[in-house]
């Protein structure tokens, strides 16, 4: 196992496979994903219906900022939209990518029964830029999706995310849609997210 120094003094020795979030820039940096990335839909346990990947990717693009656990964008291409519903919930304006627009989620499970009719399982969990600044261009009509769905998982189902086969940890907070992986690090400070960073 290789190491590398912390930030400072009083930070322990942390693996050199894991890069702290704090080395990431600001703006944030754009980089090709050189690993898979899948959004899988579990239904609820008594439905009986089968798990539905939703989005499959080895063509994703990550973007990574100062104190921030990297998030993932899927090429529109390797997202199944039959599932997607354009969101009335809300914008919001990110000042280095420009307005995002959201997206809900039909469950699988209730498309195949009702159709035109089925209500969204998920809602505002999934994001994407049609109109991104120029920092942003490559990831123009690119979906990102949230860690966790916030949904209940035996009443209506959720969904998971998997980074290079590894099932991912959602960013501390709500506001924030970092994927948090083995191979990252806070360091001793931590990630972005949490009571008490909102001003890093």
């Amino acid at each position: 196992m290789r190491w590398t120094a912390a930030l400072d003094e009083k930070e322990e020795l942390i693996p050199f496979s894991a890069p702290q979030v704090w080395s990431y820039p600001r703006p944030p940096a754009l980089e090709k994903v050189p690993y898979n990335l899948k959004v899988v839909w579990n239904p609820p346990p008594q439905s009986g219906a089968p798990a539905v990947t939703i989005a499959d990717s080895n063509h994703a693009w990550a973007v990574k900022e100062t104190s921030h656990p990297p998030t993932y964008y899927f090429p529109p291409n390797d997202v199944n939209r039959e599932f997607l519903r354009e969101s009335r919930a809300r914008h919001t304006m990110c000042e280095w990518k420009g307005v995002a627009h959201y997206w809900d989620l039909i469950a699988p499970e209730e498309l195949a029964q009702k159709a035109d009719r089925a209500e969204p399982a998920v809602k505002a969990r999934i994001w994407s830029y049609p109109s991104p600044t120029p920092l942003a261009r490559d990831l123009k009509d690119h979906l990102c999706f949230y860690p966790s769905s916030q949904t209940d998982a035996a009443t209506v189902g959720s969904w998971e995310c998997f980074a290079d086969g590894e099932k991912v940890v959602a960013q501390e907070g709500d506001f924030y849609g970092g994927w948090v992986t083995s191979w990252i690090s806070g360091g001793k400070k931590g990630m972005k997210g949490g009571p008490g960073t909102w001003g890093w």
